[in-house]
């Protein structure tokens, strides 16, 4: 039992350390590219690439399921993109609420006889629809029966028509200007092929939209969405960035994207018999050209370009994190041979690795450490001055890692203004410790045994709505 201890504790302490080492490296790296696309960003004129007539062509894919809460506000906001070669595609998943009653209503859709090329295998396609409304021009809704996010959007890509996709949860709020940056990264490489672009996501509760557009910017009022609104600026504002700068990013959040689209297509299309869809496709298409030795880049954004709302209660989050996990661990399945792999580069020999011991093990560490640690307790094994220092030693870090990523948000985008914004947010990081990583921790656990249990459900994610009463006095967007 002595050694059984021993191992434990040094283990934790080797592994910590470890991890540690991992964030400070790849922080480092953060800052690099953070400062290299301000510079750039400052000399670039968004308005000449959206008027250009040999700017890229672009098909927004926006799937959607009993989305009745927030899809007439968050079509009005993608029909408002301005662009100059776009078309929008939405796709009803099967909803059994009133989405799309909804959407037939309010943009006078009917349904047209249209070519549909299935390159892609899907469940059937009911019906697609264009509205009568020439004001709506660019919108096309897809009516089929429901086969999940994955099989959704793979019907977009076999009826878009357009040179890149753009992949989007349809509860989203873009900014104006998000699609030209999320594009520009397909036009500036030379060397290498940019194959995939992600962009930056934040929380929306407790803004204010008006007319499908953000009117201004709020840190949500409530703990548990402000808690993901410091989540969301650590992970994308410091870990995505760093993955792009060492182009070993593996994961395009699935609420925005873009992708080329032939690339998509030959590497397969959204695989449908994973939860985790966004994350393995954009390892297969890394696969796909790293086997054909094709040079290629998955670039990323770190302007905030996209809105979403994000679970209010424990219930939904711990659903959403469930999922995430098995995604994951389904993912790293399907890729096992990446492991170590030096024929894939920095994917198999870094990003491969790293989601493995810091991403999937950690949960399994975390928990098994906590359960450990009762049964050393009980039996007064635990060495209480080395297990205090190395506890408030792991603390303190993350405290530090987290109050550096919101300095660097204040420093670069600085998108939460309002007196004592900059304090709640610290607080909340003081407080994530204690009140939300351990359930994040339990739900993702929860997502390793329903693995095993071989449970492919999505779970239900009720949305309360971004609908807010607009602002009483005009307020500049920020």
């Amino acid at each position: 039992m002595t050694f059984l201890y021993d191992f434990f504790s040094y283990g934790m302490l080797l592994y910590s350390i470890a991890l540690l080492g991992c964030y400070i490296f790849l922080g480092s790296f953060a800052i690099s590219e953070a400062i290299t696309y301000l510079r750039k960003s400052r000399l670039t004129n968004y308005s000449l690439l959206a008027s250009s007539p040999y700017a890229p062509t672009v098909s927004i894919l926006a799937p959607a399921y009993n989305e009745g809460a927030n899809i007439i506000e968050n079509v009005r906001s993608l029909l408002s993109i301005y662009y100059n070669h776009l078309e929008l595609i939405v796709i009803n998943d099967g909803s059994k609420d009133d989405s799309m009653a909804k959407l037939i209503a309010a943009y006078q859709l009917r349904p047209i006889e249209t070519s549909y090329n299935q390159r892609i295998a899907t469940k059937q396609v009911k019906a697609i629809y264009k509205s009568t409304n020439p004001v709506y021009s660019k919108l096309l809704v897809i009516d089929k029966e429901n086969g999940g996010k994955a099989d959704a959007l793979n019907t977009g890509i076999n009826l878009a028509s357009n040179q890149y996709l753009v992949c989007i949860d349809v509860d989203c709020i873009l900014e104006q200007d998000a699609l030209l940056k999320l594009i520009k990264p397909f036009m500036e490489e030379t060397g290498q092929k940019v194959i995939a672009t992600g962009g930056v996501v934040r929380i929306a509760n407790s803004c204010i939209f008006e007319n499908g557009k953000l009117i201004k910017v709020n840190l949500p009022k409530k703990f548990l969405p402000r808690v993901q609104a410091l989540e969301y600026i650590r992970a994308f504002l410091l870990g995505r960035m760093a993955w792009s700068r060492l182009n070993g990013l593996i994961l395009i959040s699935g609420a925005f994207g873009a992708f080329d689209r032939q690339i998509a297509i030959d590497a397969g299309g959204y695989d449908h018999n994973t939860v985790g869809e966004d994350m393995e496709l954009v390892v297969r298409m890394r696969r796909y050209m790293a086997d054909r030795k094709l040079p290629y880049k998955v670039a990323f954004i770190p302007d905030p370009l996209c809105w979403t709302e994000a679970p209010v209660s424990y219930k939904i989050l711990g659903r959403q994190r469930n999922r995430w996990m098995r995604g994951t661990i389904e993912t790293l399945k399907i890729h096992r041979n990446l492991f170590l792999n030096p024929r894939y580069g920095i994917l198999g020999i870094f990003s491969y690795p790293y989601w493995f011991f810091f991403e999937f093990l950690a949960t399994v560490i975390e928990f098994c450490g906590f359960l450990l640690f009762v049964i050393f307790a009980v039996m007064g094994m635990i060495n209480w001055p080395f297990f205090l220092g190395l506890t408030s030693f792991i603390l303190i870090f993350g405290w530090l890692f987290s109050i550096f990523a919101i300095l660097m948000e204040v420093i670069t985008f600085n998108q939460y203004k309002e007196p004592g914004d900059l304090g709640k947010l610290i607080l909340t990081a003081l407080l994530e410790p204690v009140l939300f990583h351990p359930f994040v921790v339990w739900s993702s656990m929860k997502g390793i045994i329903d693995y095993l249990r071989k449970k492919k459900s999505w779970g239900e994610m009720t949305r309360v709505g971004l609908n807010a009463p607009p602002p009483k006095a005009p307020i500049r967007n920020p």
